[in-house]
């Protein structure tokens, strides 16, 4: 099996919803990112042998395969191939784990992975509403399979359940909350995102435009009193929208290839890929995914807890890290060290590529080995991957 390295990885700002990457084609804001991340290595466009996009709302401009849509919205030649992955908030950091198993076993030697999610215009169920061509309802994936065992799905209310079982208290959470704000935003005030995002244009409010090269979705001023003023979300005992990551929009990729491709190219490789995994879990509690998934990229990596120098546990709710926290005996403060997805969005299809390139641009900025990611998502399961800085 063959070293998988990662030579590029880049990202759009975050745009908030209805924010400045509103009028943005999905093909076209993907195609642009696939484009940056071959130009800041002069990497061929021809080398290419497929893109893996993750997108979870496969619908009107992410449909027909976003990631063949983009490659032919980009500089690649129409010979490269894309294959669009659906793994909910995981499909992304899947997108990243499908490409290494390519190189690894030598079916491919270069693949982008990416991500891409455009939440301004197919928000959050877009998949599951409309009509068939008879004009009856399309239906949704829950049968009675699924809800007289599990009930119909709420991840909010798992999250509230999830912190009822761990003992984690509103005050905790809000505590997070506002934490997860003041790193995102001293991340970007300090330039630690600096190197991972590309610079894009957008609208602004009045709709002139305009070029943005930080996120969009930070809110450094908020407080517990702010927190405390929230509508609590119906079915849960406190959980608001400020306890949750936020609808966004934004894209991201990452260039795999052998160890051996990149030495043959002469390009200096950020990261080599350690271990992967996957995991079903809970359907009802849903988002305790990382926990199983994160003892077990550990153990196929012989690493341990101690070993990571950050852990990028994507904060969909803030009891879902915390639960994390609490159960492996975590160090906080190597978690989400520049803030996560309360405060810097979550567009669901492209956080798993995004969490990995902002880890490791991290790694690289403070001169770690190591580095974890790992996501939550709908129906219970969840990836991780270890990433190594060389």
């Amino acid at each position: 099996m063959k070293d998988v390295v990662v030579v590029s990885a880049v990202r759009s700002p975050v745009g908030r919803q209805k924010g400045y990457l509103r009028e943005w084609m999905a093909p076209v804001l993907l195609g642009s990112v696939l484009d940056e991340s071959m130009k800041r290595i002069d990497l061929d466009p021809g080398l290419v042998d497929d893109v893996v996009a993750g997108t979870v709302y496969q619908v009107g401009e992410q449909g027909f395969t976003l990631a063949r849509m983009s490659v032919l919205a980009s500089s690649l030649p129409d010979t490269v191939p894309g294959m669009s992955v659906n793994r909910q908030c995981g499909s992304s950091l899947s997108a990243i784990q499908i490409a290494a198993a390519m190189i690894s076993s030598g079916v491919m030697e270069v693949i982008i992975a990416a991500g891409c999610e455009l939440m301004s215009k197919y928000s959050i169920a877009s998949d599951l509403m409309g009509t068939l061509s008879n004009g009856q309802p399309m239906g949704h994936p829950f049968g009675a399979f699924y809800t007289e065992k599990y009930g119909f799905p709420s991840q909010v209310i798992s999250a509230q359940m999830i912190a009822d079982q761990w003992g984690i208290t509103k005050e905790e959470c809000q505590d997070f909350a506002i934490s997860s704000h003041r790193k995102a935003d001293n991340a970007t005030r300090q330039g630690y995102f600096k190197n991972e995002i590309m610079p894009m244009k957008g609208l602004d409010k009045e709709g002139k435009e305009i070029t943005r090269d930080t996120d969009e979705t930070m809110r450094p001023e908020t407080v517990r009193e702010t927190l405390e003023g929230l509508k609590v979300i119906a079915g849960t005992k406190w959980i608001t929208a400020g306890l949750s990551s936020t609808i966004t929009d934004g894209a991201s990729a990452m260039i795999l290839m052998s160890g051996e491709k990149a030495a043959s190219l002469g390009l200096k490789p950020l990261a080599r890929i350690v271990a992967s995994a996957v995991v079903g879990s809970d359907p009802k509690l849903m988002l305790t995914g990382p926990i199983p998934a994160t003892q077990r990229v550990l153990e196929k990596s012989g690493l341990a807890m101690k070993d990571i120098d950050i852990f990028e546990v994507n904060e969909a709710f803030a009891p879902i890290p915390l639960a994390w926290v609490k159960e492996l005996k975590a160090d906080i403060d190597r978690l989400n060290v520049n803030g996560g997805a309360m405060a810097l969005g979550h567009p669901v299809g492209n956080s798993g590529c995004r969490l990995s390139v902002t880890a490791v641009h991290e790694l690289i900025r403070r001169k770690g080995k190591y580095a974890l990611v790992t996501l939550c998502t709908g129906g219970g399961m969840a990836p991780a991957t270890i990433f190594e800085r060389l």
